[in-house]
């Protein structure tokens, strides 16, 4: 369910396999006895190959096995804070985690107001910090640099490809093989005759999603000659991913992702495109009968697409701003017909957290694409810097474009947050190197090379 609208219920007792369970022992032991740099790899293995309903219940509270495996991540961080000279995230504190925290904050607020503060409300918000605040700290804990990205994305080709068998599987035989551990659906779910895969996700739409975003990383990996092989696989399972999920949204990313690969040649025209779109649907908004947002509904690849549900959705969401604006709304099902769905990641912001957390949303993926470019321009001359950064910006384009056709509910927000993470994580060391002046004089302290680098990690910590 939307988040706004999400509150009590869900499973009543525990739900874990005992396959998930030996491997969920594993993870925490590798997460604990590992280098840093290797321990992102069972984090990232139980996120997406055990689906979100593995839960152990305790006292009516639902404990997610991401949940756990998040808690001795960040038990891992705190114990390298406290006990290790190495530096927790990469390049610092900065703006985007500033913005994020907000965000974070803000939506918690903005959740106890909507619902009086009630203890459930509290229990509710207590696993949305879990979630968000301890998956990003996580993960900006463990990609600190080129190499831990590099690692992140064979993981992902790996976890795709295991994926894309899966969900393959479903659309021949009828039959999700991970919904044998549970909390998912043993049968897929079929639309117009198409059978839309789901994998380990709480929804079809969410699995081809997570494998079109993916795209462009697997184009990065083949493009710097490292691991082709893999980045092969990543690449075909993405493809595989997208398709059987028998949804526009992903088919839309996927297409999107390729679209912004290809604008390689204008990269030093963006602004100027940027602006061209914007005066473009300004002038398309002037000389059409019905507002500019209904452009959605004519774009639908599936015929069993609900693109008027989402246009639907955003001119609703306008018109009512007056009901959300200040801690969102949790009565928006009573404004049309299934208007409680909210399949749109900004609809979804601004209805569950006001507009403060609807424009943190919008500054973090601005902020994202700020680092980007200017990385990218710091380092202009060096092709093969400078396609990692459009690789990065490509796939952050392809979320953009995603989130108009669904909300990240599940562990698909893993990858998300991986993805910030390891934007983050590339253009640091650039844009602290542009900051940075060209010549010190040999006394001063910044000569230091501990001061000259305040955030290199110890060998040990790699």
């Amino acid at each position: 369910q939307p988040e706004n609208l999400k509150f009590g219920g869900g499973a009543t007792e525990t739900v874990l396999h005992p396959a998930v369970l030996v491997a969920l022992l594993c993870a925490i032991v590798l997460i604990l006895l590992l280098r840093r740099r290797h321990a992102i790899v069972p984090v990232l293995l139980m996120a997406f190959l055990v689906p979100l309903g593995q839960q152990v219940v305790v006292g009516g509270v639902h404990v997610f096995v991401l949940r756990i495996v998040l808690f001795v991540g960040l038990l891992r961080m705190l114990f390298s804070m406290f006990f290790s000279q190495a530096h927790v995230f990469s390049g610092g504190v900065n703006s985007l985690d500033k913005v994020f925290t907000l965000w974070a904050l803000f939506h918690v607020i903005a959740f106890l107001f909507l619902f009086s503060f009630q203890r459930a409300a509290l229990v509710n918000q207590f696993g949305f910090l879990w979630d968000a605040m301890g998956g990003f700290l996580l993960l900006r804990f463990l990609i600190q640099d080129q190499e831990d990205i590099d690692r992140v994305v064979r993981t992902f080709a790996w976890i795709a490809g295991i994926l894309a068998l899966g969900m393959l599987n479903e659309h021949f035989r009828m039959q999700n093989v991970f919904g044998l551990l549970g909390g998912v659906l043993t049968v897929p779910e079929t639309r117009d005759g198409l059978v839309r895969a789901q994998g380990t996700f709480s929804h079809p739409l969410l699995a081809g999603t997570f494998g079109a975003t993916l795209l462009p990383l697997f184009l990065l990996l083949w493009h710097s000659g490292k691991s082709k092989a893999i980045a092969a696989l990543g690449v075909l399972s993405a493809t595989i991913m997208t398709l059987c999920a028998a949804s526009s949204t992903p088919v839309l990313a996927y297409a999107a992702a390729i679209g912004a690969v290809c604008f390689w040649p204008f990269r030093k025209h963006m602004r100027l495109l940027r602006w061209g779109i914007v005066f473009a649907l300004l002038a398309l908004h002037v000389v059409m009968k019905a507002p500019v947002w209904f452009l959605i509904n004519r774009i639908a690849v599936l015929g069993a697409s609900s693109g008027d549900h989402r246009a639907y959705l955003v001119d609703l969401f306008i018109r009512h701003i007056g009901d959300w604006w200040l801690v969102g709304t949790n009565a928006n099902g009573n404004w049309g017909w299934d208007m409680w769905d909210t399949s749109n990641q900004y609809v979804a912001e601004g209805e569950s957290g006001g507009l403060v957390v609807f424009v943190c949303f919008l500054a973090m993926i601005s902020l994202c694409f700020r680092r980007i470019g200017n990385a990218r321009k710091a380092v202009e001359g060096d092709r093969g810097k400078e396609w990692c950064f459009w690789f990065l910006g490509a796939a952050l384009f392809a979320h953009i474009v995603a989130f108009f056709g669904i909300s990240y509910f599940d562990q698909t927000r893993v990858a998300w947050f991986a993805l910030m993470a390891m934007i983050l994580a590339a253009t640091g060391p650039v844009l602290a190197a542009k900051a940075q002046p060209d010549w010190q004089p040999a006394g001063s302290p910044l000569a230091s090379s501990r001061l000259a680098y305040p955030f290199s990690i110890s060998r040990h910590e790699r």
